[in-house]
């Protein structure tokens, strides 16, 4: 599957209503389609763009820029292990080749069962934590051998650990919703007037001057 679903063609007409210009909503559809299908495919793109208003080119040129939008099918699971200098210095190079051993694939392949995608990731910012790793972008800290091992194994057997690493594409487990009545200046810039603090602002200066 790759364009929208009903359902989520809906979601995504009223995530659009939230923005006063409509291609303002192109991130977070992208990250519904990839929440739909694991990674951004091609046809999700030009979905966005026709809803948003803007060409595939400019839809896949938004996405390309982050790391987190994958344009290609990936596991289930992506395993990021950081391998930057603070990491590094206490093992985990060490960690990054364990899993390359334990998951029987190099860095950027995924497991033949479609379960887990390794890579090695720079700075993921938990230095103080160091080595650390994430799971669909979840943080897994202070990591040794061991834990490691065990979390390869949960990942590796679908079970246990849903709720704390739902499947890749999934930003959150609770989606907001927003009615009409709590929609906030939803117009055109153009057609945005001046807020009432400037002017207020502008008269409590004159009267200081």
């Amino acid at each position: 599957m790759a364009r929208f679903t009903p359902e989520n063609e809906a979601l995504a007409r009223r995530i659009v209503a939230r923005y006063p210009v409509p291609k303002s909503a192109t991130i977070p559809l992208c990250h519904l389609a990839q929440e739909q299908d694991g990674h951004l495919a091609t046809d999700a793109m030009e979905h966005v763009a026709e809803l948003v208003g803007c060409t595939p080119a400019e839809v896949l040129g938004t996405a390309s820029f982050y790391e987190m939008f994958k344009l290609h099918p990936v596991g289930r699971y992506c395993l990021n292990i950081c391998t930057n200098i603070s990491c590094r210095i206490v093992g985990a190079a060490d960690l990054l080749a364990r899993a390359e051993e334990r998951l029987g694939v190099r860095a950027g392949g995924t497991t033949a069962d479609g379960q887990v995608t390794l890579e090695d990731v720079e700075c993921i910012a938990a230095c103080t934590e160091a080595p650390a790793l994430q799971v669909n972008y979840r943080y897994v800290e202070r990591v040794d051998a061991d834990l490691l091992d065990a979390l390869i194994d949960d990942l590796r057997a679908g079970t246990g650990r849903a709720e704390e690493f739902p499947p890749h594409g999934t930003l959150g487990l609770v989606r907001q919703e927003l009615g009409p009545d709590d929609l906030a200046n939803v117009t055109p810039p153009e057609q945005q007037v001046e807020p009432v603090w400037f002017a207020r602002n502008a008269t409590a200066e004159e009267g200081a001057s």
